[in-house]
């Protein structure tokens, strides 16, 4: 076998293990807790940037709200309340940053679908 034609042969063998591991890899997906803990992370870099989106402008563009966060939309009404993470207090958090498939079934609750396979 020729030198070029060997090369081929090993291109197109490492690109289909390469092709392989991937699709593996999408199929295993990176565990829940990890998940909870990056999205736990990146809420906290946004606040440090600045405020959040409003609970309001969240629902008006078309997310839902968890029930903590419809609860703490109804109760209070100073805007800079209606801008806090109730993430950062919750503890679906915690439970989703700790357990691989922890005990939330809230609706809309972000850390609820990390925990779906």
């Amino acid at each position: 076998m020729s030198d070029k034609h060997q090369s081929e042969s090993d291109n197109r063998w490492f690109e289909l293990l390469a092709l392989q591991e991937h699709e593996e890899a999408d199929q295993e997906g990176a565990p829940s807790r990890l998940k909870a803990r990056v999205y736990s992370a990146l809420l906290k870099k946004q606040e440090a940037s600045g405020p959040l989106r409003t609970l309001a402008e969240t629902r008006t563009n078309g997310y839902g709200l968890c029930f903590f966060e419809d609860l703490w939309e109804q109760v209070t009404s100073a805007e800079g309340a209606q801008s806090y993470n109730c993430c950062s207090v919750c503890h679906a958090r915690v439970l989703a940053e700790r357990l691989e498939r922890p005990p939330i079934y809230w609706a809309h609750c972000p850390y609820v679908a990390f925990g779906k396979k």
